[in-house]
Formats: structure tokens, C-alpha cells, sequence
């Protein structure tokens, strides 16, 4: 059948948009575009295939390392790497991964449909995270006093972020310097803080990395104790105030020199070292006559003396508070 010259506009446009929903139909994604693992751990890539596909390659830094059919035949150069049909068995998902990476492992993966489809290429990052230490340990300062902290972080990849810590608070990141060396494929870091004495506190310094989810973190008690000065006005202040309360508390005493009517001698048991005597289940004190010479009347103290036949002075005694 002739065809006119003035249909092949026509004919043309169609044939553009035919190619065109044919290309759109031969796409594919690779997601994600790019990955931070940390070495040791898992790495997952997946390709989403819109049309029908055969045979589907994964390049890893430039090496081929798997082949995967549409009918779920996957070829492999090893056991680190795998490949399956995502969720449902959907034909047009194929998961990708790479076992227990290693720092090796970073580089471009690539990702090839055969067919009109052709690659798409993303990035796997593998990190490292080594050890966190505050040199020292525990620390006793006396108060405001300035203390320097020394933390050290030992291989990792890439130059960690170092942060520090002040009872859980954040500390000021003006008030310590960090500086980092590299250590063959690894770096390690020095941090410095410095910080005011003032009660005792937990300080801490952490570490992280991107692929990190939670900080690795060492930590110290400091103890912080009283400086000589403070320490003597503090034992003055107790002392003055232990004085006041006991001055506030002073109440009579019991006099011990005190007879009872009638009482006119004492057994020798019933002496004291002083020379005094008590009666038997009585509160009398007999004072022999040979202080008499030793006592005169003084005051409310010695009002009541007064000498029976026997010899003995009589002497009641009222102490007034």
C-alpha cells in the first residue's frame, strides 16, 4: 500500500512515541544511590527493573562478582556475595548483598541490565570504629581548680567526630581542642579538655563516625574536694554553731553536798573520794566537821550551814539557775 508524502509527519510521530513508550519500558532503578556501612557489617543494593529483562550483573569496584537470571538462577565468585528476588518473589526487584564487608569493599557498584537498559552505578562506603580512652581514669581536684582531661581515640576510619560530655550536658566546644594523625589506613585523635573544679561530675568524651549509631564513649568520676582555706572557715562555722546550740541547752546541776534532817553519821562504805557520804535510800550528804574551817558563807550557795551536837555540819545547799 502507497503511502502519501503527506502522512509521513503523521507516521514519523507515531513511530517516536512507539520508541519512546518502549524505552520507558526498558528502565530500571538502583537504590540507594550510595551506603555507609560500618566493616563487619551487611551492604543492600536493589534494582527495580519496568519491563522485561533476561540477565542482570552486579560490578563491584570494577570486578564481577554475581549474575542473576530472570528465573532466580544466581551465579556467584563468592560466598560474600548474594542475590535474591525482593519481597513476593516480584520478578522486577532483585536485592543485592555484600556480606561482612570489609574497608576492601568501598567503591562504585555497578548494576547491569542486559538489553536496552544499561547500568546504573552506586557507591559503598565502609567505615571503621576503634577504641575511646580518657587517660588516667578517676580524678580527686580540690575545688576550682582547673583540670585537664586527656582523651584518646585509636583506629578509625574515617577521623572520628570527638564531642564531650559534663553530667550528660554537653560540654562548650571552646573549651577543648581536638587533633588527629593518621595511623597507616586509620586515624587516631587527641582531645584536650579543659574545665573549672567545682563539684564532683562525670565527664565523658565520645566518638562516632556516620555509620555509627550509637557513640562509642569513655568516662571518668572527678571528685572534687574542699581547699585548705574553705575546709578551716567550715570547721570554724560548725565549731560556733556546735557552741551556740550547747549554750542554749545549759540547765542546772544536781548539788552533791546535801543532808537530809536528822542524819548524824555516815559508815565508812558509804564515804565518797571527795569526803562526802550518802545515806542509804536517801539523797543526805553528811560534810565532815574538818572543812569547817575551810567554809564560809558565800552567797545563796552557803546560806543553810549550820553544826549539831555530833560534830557534823548540816549543810543544804540550793543552787539557783
Amino acid at each position: 500500500m502507497a503511502v502519501s508524502r503527506k502522512s509521513w509527519p503523521n507516521l514519523f510521530c507515531t513511530c517516536l512515541l512507539l520508541c519512546a513508550t518502549e524505552a520507558a519500558s526498558q528502565q530500571f532503578q538502583l537504590e540507594p544511590p550510595s551506603s555507609t556501612v560500618l566493616r563487619g557489617s551487611d551492604a543492600r543494593f536493589s534494582a527495580t527493573v519496568e519491563g522485561k529483562w533476561e540477565v542482570m550483573t552486579w560490578t563491584l569496584r570494577r570486578f564481577l562478582v554475581l549474575t542473576v537470571s530472570v528465573t532466580g538462577n544466581v551465579t556467584t565468585s563468592s560466598e560474600q556475595f548474594s542475590a535474591a528476588f525482593c519481597s513476593g518473589g516480584d520478578t522486577g526487584c532483585v536485592e543485592f548483598t555484600i556480606r561482612n564487608t570489609t574497608r576492601g569493599d568501598s567503591g562504585p557498584v555497578i548494576c547491569t541490565v542486559q538489553g536496552e537498559y544499561g547500568s546504573k552505578t552506586a557507591q559503598l562506603y565502609v567505615q571503621e570504629s576503634g577504641t575511646v580512652n580518657i587517660m588516667g581514669g578517676d580524678v580527686t581536684v580540690v575545688q576550682d581548680q582547673q583540670v585537664e582531661l586527656q582523651c584518646v581515640t585509636t583506629a578509625w576510619f574515617p577521623i572520628p567526630t570527638v564531642t564531650w560530655t559534663q553530667n550528660g550536658k554537653a560540654v562548650d566546644s571552646s573549651l577543648y581542642n581536638t587533633t588527629d594523625m593518621a595511623n597507616g589506613d586509620s586515624f587516631n585523635t587527641t582531645s584536650v579538655l579543659k574545665l573549672q573544679a567545682v563539684s564532683n561530675t562525670t565527664v565523658a568524651c565520645w566518638a562516632t563516625v556516620p555509620a555509627l549509631t550509637n557513640p562509642t564513649s569513655s568516662s571518668v568520676f572527678l571528685v572534687v574536694e574542699r581547699n585548705y582555706q574553705d575546709e578551716m572557715r567550715r570547721v570554724k562555722t560548725q565549731s560556733q554553731i556546735s557552741g551556740v546550740s550547747v549554750a542554749g541547752q545549759r540547765q542546772g546541776q544536781v548539788n552533791a553536798g546535801y543532808a537530809l534532817e536528822g542524819q548524824t553519821s555516815v559508815t565508812p562504805s558509804e564515804l565518797t573520794e571527795s569526803g562526802f557520804g550518802q545515806a542509804h535510800d536517801s539523797n543526805i550528804f553528811k560534810m565532815p566537821d574538818a572543812v569547817n574551817s575551810n567554809l564560809e558563807g558565800n552567797g545563796y550557795n552557803s546560806a543553810y550551814n549550820t553544826l549539831d551536837e555530833s560534830g557534823f555540819r548540816k549543810h543544804r545547799h540550793v543552787t539557783i539557775v
